[in-house]
């Protein structure tokens, strides 16, 4: 009989922590360094609400199936987490229909004062990136003059941060030509070319939407809003 795996022990604000060092630990061969791929999928499981345990136990059962396969020639490793995405569908599907998104309740694995430091930091990044943003900046100054009392109830600041972050993204679109779009599509299908064949429609379009609005980010010297980036 196989023996039920343990519970895994993990906080819901460091989905992204947490998976990255899964997948290290996993691929046991050291440190490994995520592409944008790859925080895109992870971007897009937390965004979809597939629960973190499926996450972590898709990629164990991604890793047991490949290690249990009998290759000739030299050894090929997992080079990406896009090759766990089957397996996260299948552990996300199996858990039961109420257990989908939910997550137990959770402390803030971080004190206040690192909140206030996040948010005074991404305030300052968005006011130097451009005045474009400048109405952004000043609304993330106003959180981060409040944010003992979102300390409280951080579910509902991160979905104003990600709002705020999402008016960004649409101002920082106005700014960028069409070589630098053209350039970020480019690059994101030579990333995605090897694994489309691992999602579905829906679940490609959310995971080139996540690449694509990343990557509008870093060209316009953003920083990333969610607490859920808090470092």
């Amino acid at each position: 009989m196989t023996a039920t795996p343990p519970p895994f022990q993990h906080n819901y604000f460091n989905y992204f922590t947490e998976v990255e060092e899964h997948f290290q630990r996993a691929r046991a061969t050291g440190l490994f360094l995520l592409s944008p791929l790859d925080w895109a999928l992870i971007e897009t499981w937390k965004d979809s609400g597939i629960p973190l345990e499926a996450v972590l136990r898709g990629i164990d059962s991604a890793f047991e199936k490949w290690r249990s396969r009998k290759r000739p020639g030299p050894a090929r490793q997992i080079n990406g987490l896009a090759w766990c995405a089957q397996a996260v569908a299948q552990e996300a599907a199996a858990l039961s229909e109420a257990s989908i998104g939910a997550r137990p309740a959770t402390e803030a694995p971080f004190p206040l004062d690192a909140l206030q430091a996040h948010l005074a930091r991404i305030a300052a990044g968005t006011r130097a990136a451009d005045a474009l943003f400048l109405p952004v900046a000043e609304a993330l100054d106003a959180l981060a003059a409040n944010a003992e009392t979102h300390y409280a109830s951080l579910e509902d600041l991160d979905q104003r941060l990600t709002a705020l972050e999402e008016k960004a993204l649409a101002l920082a679109r106005t700014r960028l030509s069409d070589e630098q779009l053209l350039e970020t599509r480019q690059a994101m299908d030579a990333e995605l070319r090897p694994y489309r064949s691992k999602f579905s429609t829906d679940q490609l379009s959310r995971l080139e939407r996540q690449f694509l609005d990343r990557r509008v980010l870093e060209l316009s010297s953003l920083p990333r809003f969610s607490i859920f980036h808090l470092r």
